[in-house]
């Protein structure tokens, strides 16, 4: 089949954006033709995946996003694609990788009552309706019991278009007969001793992933706790406004933030917790990565993921709604507490016993169920 992938932006340190380039490489070795349709594209191309920049500018995001899908449809009524798969809800998809949460949802608990009079409002809730609501014939794939969840409340009627996708966590998450090493290499590059603690969160989008949560947690620690911590942020996003809190709150000291990189997997073997307070996540792969790991992780109920964790006993889950002095006591009991070797047992068992490495194959599957079905 000819497939046609819509994604509004490629960067290679988003959980969304690898997502996208995993299940568009496995259509590829299926022997699908895969064009790829996007306003920007950052780092490496793959071989036998044809992009194609779609050059729309506009002042703001909304007609952005309102031109690139114009664009888009006209483009593939020429280019006669089979199937169109898209990771941004819009209008003219056959299947759409639910990679966010449900914006009716957010529209309704985290904004004032008079968003829902605004031109961004109209404009995310139509082009979310133009995949949910009851005519629409688009399969969904979604990647959490509790995203599923949220949107069969708004959208009853595309119960029956879902589909749960198992996770995707990349085999190299597992932990490796090299991982005592690794971790005294890591922990020697950046000066941490073993009294030390190392606290690492990973994620582009640093307001939604809490990070703001994290710093103040970080300094309501006691300070025979807090002088032992290293916190280290990774990602994809704009830290001035980060770096300005983190110094009001006095702890810029302990706080640094570096870009998207290949070698996490380093990290979580050097680390001594995983903090992951997002405000709202569809899945949060990193958890999971994590926690095969090894890694104890501390999350938010609002996680998609969050439940492995619980079903795991590889760390602890905040509850909601959100309360920054439970993350706070539940940072400071977990990084100092005797239960951190059971928490790194839990998880790697976890990793073992449980299925959390399908997705592409399972999200391919129904691509194709899809396409045979539409051509039948």
């Amino acid at each position: 089949m000819k497939l046609g992938f819509l994604i509004y932006s490629y960067f290679p340190y988003g959980g969304q954006q690898r997502d996208f380039l995993k299940i568009a490489k496995e259509c590829l070795a299926r022997g699908h033709r895969v064009i790829v349709y996007t306003m920007k594209w950052e780092g490496e191309r793959v071989a036998g995946i044809e992009v194609n920049i779609v050059p729309v500018t506009a002042v703001w995001r909304t007609r952005l996003y309102q031109r690139f899908t114009e664009r888009v449809l006209t483009q593939l009524s020429e280019d006669r694609c089979d199937l169109v798969i898209g990771f941004n809800k819009m209008p003219g998809l056959d299947v759409y990788f639910a990679a966010d949460p449900c914006f009716e949802d957010k529209a309704l608990t985290q904004r004032g009552k008079y968003y829902r009079y605004t031109a961004r409002y109209r404009h995310f809730s139509a082009y979310e309706r133009a995949v949910f609501e009851s005519s629409s014939r688009t399969s969904i794939l979604t990647l959490s019991p509790l995203q599923q969840q949220t949107y069969a409340k708004h959208y009853p009627a595309s119960v029956s278009r879902m589909t749960l996708l198992p996770p995707g966590i990349a085999e190299d998450r597992k932990l490796s007969d090299t991982a005592a090493e690794t971790r005294r290499q890591l922990r020697n590059e950046f000066t941490l001793g073993d009294n030390d603690l190392l606290v690492l969160q990973v994620g582009s989008g640093f307001k939604i992933k809490g990070v703001d949560r994290s710093l103040r947690a970080l300094a309501a620690l006691p300070e025979a706790i807090r002088r032992r911590v290293t916190y280290l942020l990774i990602g994809k996003d704009k830290a001035e406004g980060f770096l300005r809190l983190a110094k009001s709150l006095g702890v810029a000291e302990r706080f640094t933030v570096l870009p998207g990189r290949d070698d996490i997997p380093r990290f979580m073997l050097g680390a001594d917790l995983l903090l992951h307070p997002a405000l709202s996540e569809s899945a949060g792969h990193v958890l999971l990565e994590a926690t095969i790991a090894g890694l104890p992780v501390l999350t938010t109920s609002t996680c998609g993921y969050a439940f492995h964790i619980e079903k795991a006993g590889s760390g602890k889950v905040c509850g909601e709604p959100f309360s920054q002095l439970e993350l706070n006591d539940m940072l400071a009991d977990m990084l100092i507490s005797p239960d951190r070797q059971t928490w790194q047992i839990n998880g790697m068992r976890y990793g073992k016993e449980e299925d959390l490495f399908s997705m592409v194959k399972v999200a391919v599957d129904q691509i194709e169920q899809h396409g045979q079905t539409t051509s039948s």
